[in-house]
């Protein structure tokens, strides 16, 4: 028994200074500073007493009746302590050997028996997150604290004694405040609190070093390095559960959020991860996990385990069900436990929580800035003290452990002078990165977007960590459009473009202002005062490598991380959503066949990621090409994919459209938020991964030159990858092709089957085109191969009004010039008048439609055109077709009533921007874009103030996607580019910081900001492959873009 169960009894007249020891409550505003806490209302029946442990072990009295469901003694609890974020935590009992998390629907008398006097339950952390970012108060941070403080002073958290060291040198730093030699001489200060188990004088000195190298962090930027720090241990949240194999070899079983976990003593020897267990249940003391077989084939495959008892192994199994269904779902269904009095068909337990998405949205929903709340005073020297940085935005940035030589040559030699000395740039190359900033305090009910759970890489080496002057706001629906927020005067907090002042502010992108593009919504918000001080933060920071090799490393890490992401979209995302379909479609080749292909290449990038991390983190030795070298090993895998993909997507088509199940199935899946691009982008990614790979090693081989030490290792890399990527242009351009034409066919209506053998896409783009009846009429026009198709768009889909086959085709310009950039299109002596929106746009139309026409005559004339007619007549009028008659008001419905569930995610595609942008996309483009793809961080320019806010910005596909970070799954925004320019910032804009592009599109107008002259680079090269425009010049030739596409490799 512990101390505090053996000895302390509560009584009436000692629960007040029981309660004393309860930091929060009495410090939090709306929370009355009675001693007494809440009981349930007596209505009759027997109460019990229940003897709650917190955290920082003190104990509090609770009385409940005793019938009453485990969730009134939670919610006591939680009502005491004011804490939001309540669903990370539970509270937990011990029957016999056996802890168990209260049952919050179950009564407590089922439970912990009536027999029990003043039962004792401890108030744990229950789900420990991956990454304590999603963490949104300090107070939540710094319970989980407490709960690493525990798990490593009681062994649950092993780990080497220089990381067990750092984690204890930052509680110190969070109660003690700064190292000061005058008050601390000695390592003694440390004696009489106990870290870890077996800490003796020599890891008391480790603290102390470590405790040095914090002067200056607050508690709560220590809280949150703390927990970056045990976030990263193996062992971080593992709790041991005792069973055997069915050989009877021990084991250790544990659940976290990323699956079942099987150890050997310390030492874990495999991971189930949720997206690759069936099912988990229990028969008497065997725990069984049922996994999907290797491509969900008929080959079945159960693991069991052996528990003591037949109530461990519930109590596991129930744990299993929790974790699941926190970390994994998005929703919970509720549905009422089945309470038979005959037979039971199994234990009828569910997890009856918030879901960590859903507990995360509602925390920032209901958030209230809290005062300053009282911490631990175990440590707190009378001189020192600490506030709380309650309602600031703050960062990680955790320190290194230190070796064994630097504790030895550290020991005894630190005078006081020598610990201000310590924190000189250059001299100690870890030292804790801070910027002056000017921080924002507000009381406003503030919310931010939501993270990842799904985050096993260690924070960003090199970051620079800019603190922002307000964090995120929420944005609703499918967002297009990056936004910045204003706080109007009635508390109504809207969200708008960045634009100059004398520009229109309507919060949609461009000319796009239909329902769907403008997703910038309006969050309503308590009224707020808000009040904005500057404190300059002068404290120095870590001097970082300024090499160009450094910042080709950086974004090799960068971009990997995004690329490891959108590999998880198909291996972890798809595979779990086919997971929870029938045999049926668990069956489909295509996919079975993709997921095959995708596993190993996520494993081998997951290990180079890692390599990648560390290398960057030290810099030493101060290059990347060997562990590329490494990597490259692993090209084969690259191989295979290269002669698969294209065969995997085109049965992934024959069975969208021949499978009306596997069709549903596929749009639902597009339609998610973590689907950020169409899934046949994904299956693409690998290969122009390859090219990112060529594209950054002929970067380091240029600045390197032939005496560097690296040089070597990368012309040998080199090597090796042109194994692979001397076929990867034609592979890529065919597949391409293949899924251009595939989600052009799934936009329209009218066509049967757009992809047939031979017809390869040209052209897609906004164009006006003359009728007699109805005068100009804007149509979006596609150009193939063999034929010219022109639509209109429908709901939200573009229906094929006509088809023009270029074997009887020809365009030439207008003479009469009856509007501005028009030109003529000719077939069976019939003429079309279109018109463009500017020079540029008619003269590629022009010369792409020649170009077509000659080919087609040129290559094609001896061979038989494929059966390219539709149901539409050949070169008639789309407005004499188009008239009120019910043929049109019939599409009209079963567009709507067939195709609106995907358009929400659909109507970000290049088509949709086209046709909203009035501009125009080539097959060229789309080949110019696969190798100007990029990721990083940026700061993004608040309208109405200086202040710049931090996000990871991911460039693909013409597009900019905005995260809080690259751990998180799910975009925040959107900013497609197409018609955007990109330049320098003006004088008039009054931008007076380095490294800054500006995007314009019309009247709006976004700054963002890079760190470093390499990255602001990189950022205007790539945007500038997607805008028409930059500047005075045009930057993107589609001349030059097949030039530089065929050069790369």
């Amino acid at each position: 028994m512990s101390p505090v169960e053996k000895d302390q009894t509560l009584t009436p007249s000692s629960l007040g200074s029981s309660m004393n020891k309860i930091p929060h409550s009495q410090s939090t505003p709306g929370v009355s500073g009675s001693k007494t806490p809440p009981t349930t209302p007596r209505r009759g029946g027997k109460m019990l007493n229940v003897r709650v442990q917190m955290l920082d072990d003190s104990v509090t009295l609770f009385q409940v009746q005793t019938k009453a469901d485990g969730s009134v003694l939670f919610e006591q609890v939680c009502k005491q302590l004011n804490l939001l974020e309540a669903d990370y935590f539970g509270l937990e009992y011990q029957e016999g050997s056996t802890k168990h998390w209260l049952d919050l629907e179950k009564p407590l008398n089922k439970q912990i028996g009536l027999s029990l006097v003043e039962p004792l339950m401890r108030f744990c952390v229950k789900f420990y997150t991956p990454d304590p970012a999603q963490l949104e108060e300090e107070y939540t941070r710094y319970l989980f604290c407490l709960q690493v403080k525990r798990d490593l002073s009681h062994g649950h958290m092993q780990c080497n004694d220089n990381t067990a060291a750092l984690m204890a040198s930052y509680i110190v730093q969070a109660e003690c405040g700064d190292y000061s030699a005058d008050d601390y001489p000695d390592h003694t200060y440390l004696s009489s609190h106990k870290f870890v188990p077996h800490q003796d004088r020599e890891m008391e000195i480790r603290i102390m070093e470590s405790h040095k190298r914090h002067i200056g962090q607050t508690p709560a930027e220590a809280d949150l390095n703390l927990l970056e720090t045990a976030r990263r241990c193996e062992l971080y949240g593992i709790k041991m559960h005792s069973a055997k194999d069915p050989e009877g070899v021990p084991l250790n079983l544990s659940v976290a959020h990323l699956g079942v976990l099987v150890f050997q003593n310390f030492t874990k020897i495999n991971t189930f991860s949720w997206a690759k267990i069936r099912k988990l249940s229990f028969k008497r003391k065997k725990f069984l996990i049922k996994l999907h077989p290797e491509g969900y084939g008929y080959f079945k495959d159960i693991v069991e385990f052996i528990f003591e008892t037949r109530n461990d192994c519930k109590s596991f199994w129930k744990k299993c069900v929790e974790n699941h269904g926190f970390f994994r779902c998005f929703t919970v269904k509720r549905l009422p436990r089945q309470r038979t009095k005959v037979l039971s068909r199994g234990s009828s337990f569910r997890y009856s929580g918030k879901t960590q998405k859903q507990m995360v949205e509602f925390v920032r929903e209901n958030f209230v800035k809290r005062q300053t709340f009282q911490r631990s005073q175990s440590f707190r020297h009378p001189g020192l003290s600490h506030s709380s940085n309650a309602g600031c935005s703050l960062s990680a940035h955790p320190l290194l452990p230190l070796a064994n030589s630097e504790v030895t040559s550290l020991a005894g030699s630190l005078s006081p002078n020598a610990v201000h000395r310590q924190v000189v740039p250059g001299e100690v190359s870890t030292a804790q990165v801070v910027h002056p900033t000017t921080v924002m305090t507000t009381t406003s009910d503030i919310t931010s977007i939501t993270s990842s759970q799904h985050s096993y890489s260690v924070n960003d080496p090199g970051d620079t960590p800019e603190e922002v002057d307000s964090p995120f706001k929420k944005i609703n629906g499918s967002t297009s459009c990056l936004s910045s927020m204003s706080v109007k005067e009635n508390g109504v907090m809207t969200i708008t473009s960045s634009t100059p002042k004398n520009h229109v502010t309507n919060g949609s992108l461009g000319n796009i202002s239909n329902d769907h593009y403008n997703n910038l919504s309006t969050i309503n918000t308590a009224k707020d005062k808000t009040s904005t001080k500057n404190l300059e933060i002068t404290d120095t920071k870590r001097k970082r490598p300024t090499d160009r090799a450094y910042f080709i490393t950086k974004e090799i890490l960068m971009t990997e991380r995004t690329y490891r992401k959108d590999l998880e979209v198909i291996n972890f995302w798809l595979r779990d959503e086919m997971s929870k379909e029938d045999d049926e479609m668990g069956q489909i080749e295509s996919v079975n066949m993709l997921l095959n292909l995708i596993d190993p290449i996520y494993d081998a990038h997951s290990l180079f990621l890692k390599d990648v991390e560390m290398r960057l983190n030290s810099w030493d030795p101060p290059c990347i090409a060997d562990v590329l070298l490494r990597h490259f090993n692993n090209l084969e895998l690259y191989d295979n994919y290269l002669d698969e993909h294209l065969n995997v997507l085109e049965k992934i088509d024959h069975a969208y459209r021949t499978n009306k199940k596997f069709e549903a199935f596929y749009k639902d899946f597009e339609v998610e938020k973590v689907c950020y691009l169409p899934l046949s982008s994904f299956v693409l990614k690998p290969l122009q991964r390859l090219l990112h790979y060529s594209h950054l090693l002929e970067k380091l081989i240029r600045h390197y030159g032939s005496s560097h030490i690296d040089y070597n290792n990368c012309l040998e890399a080199r090597v090796k990858l042109l194994k692979v990527t001397k076929r990867l242009p034609s592979a890529l351009r065919r597949s391409e092709n293949f899924v251009q034409l595939c989600e052009l066919e799934r936009d329209m209506v009218g066509i049967d089957t757009l992809h047939v053998t031979g017809r390869e896409f040209v052209r897609q783009g906004c164009l006006t085109k003359f009728s007699q009846r109805k005068g100009y009429q804007q149509r979006m026009f596609f150009l193939m191969s063999d034929m010219l198709l022109y639509t209109a768009r429908v709901g939200h889909m573009f229906r094929v009004h006509g088809q023009i086959p270029l074997n009887d085709l020809f365009v030439e310009e207008r003479t009469d010039n009856p509007t501005q950039y028009s030109f003529s299109i000719y077939s069976n002596n019939r003429v079309i008048t279109i018109a463009a929106n500017s020079q540029e746009e008619k003269d590629k139309w022009m010369e792409d439609i020649a170009q077509s026409v000659q080919a087609y005559k040129g290559e094609r004339a001896n061979i038989e055109p494929p059966n390219i007619y539709l149901s539409l007549k050949s070169c008639s009028s789309s407005d004499d077709m188009m008239s009120n008659n019910g043929d049109c008001n019939g599409a009209l419905s079963e567009i709507n009533g067939g195709k609106a569930p995907g358009a929400a995610q659909r109507n970000n595609t290049t088509v949709h921007v086209c046709w909203h942008r009035n501009t125009s996309i080539g097959m060229a483009d789309h080949l110019k874009a696969t190798e100007n793809q990029l990721s990083g961080f940026l700061l993004r320019k608040f309208k109405n103030s200086n202040g710049w806010q931090k996000l990871w910005v991911v460039f693909t596909n013409f597009c900019l996607f905005f995260y809080k970070s690259f751990q998180d799954d799910l975009p925040l925004a959107s900013l497609p580019l197409l018609g955007y320019s990109v330049s320098k910032p003006n004088e008039e804009d009054s931008i007076e910081k380095d490294f800054v592009f500006k995007l314009q599109f019309k009247n709006h107008v976004y700054f963002f900001r890079a760190e470093s002259e390499y990255t602001f680079g990189r950022w205007m090269d790539v945007i500038s492959s997607a805008t028409q425009h930059s500047g005075r010049m045009r930057l993107f030739s589609r001349k030059d873009s097949e030039n530089n596409y065929s050069d790369i490799i």
